[in-house]
């Protein structure tokens, strides 16, 4: 998969699950507040990723995801390492 294939697979997967504006997520956006996320809905964040992308996210994994670009390279990054 290319990063821009899993990018737009992120998009269409977050906006779908909690009913987003596709549009709104743009690289700069910031996560939590574009898709109207609390901290109970990471656990279906990291439910996602896993089922899409099989890789595996930690709590620690988001200490630095602020924008959909952080989130973006740390999906990419656990990607590119299984």
């Amino acid at each position: 998969m290319t990063e821009n294939e899993i990018i737009t697979k992120i998009n269409e997967v977050m906006a779908a699950e909690f009913e987003a504006d596709i549009t709104e997520m743009t690289p700069e956006s910031m996560l939590m507040e574009t898709l109207n996320l609390d901290s109970l809905d990471l656990v279906d964040v990291v439910v996602l990723i896993e089922k899409n992308f099989g890789v595996t996210l930690v709590g620690p994994d988001f200490v630095d995801v602020k924008t959909f670009s952080d989130f973006y390279d740390l999906i990419i990054r656990k990607v590119n390492e299984k």
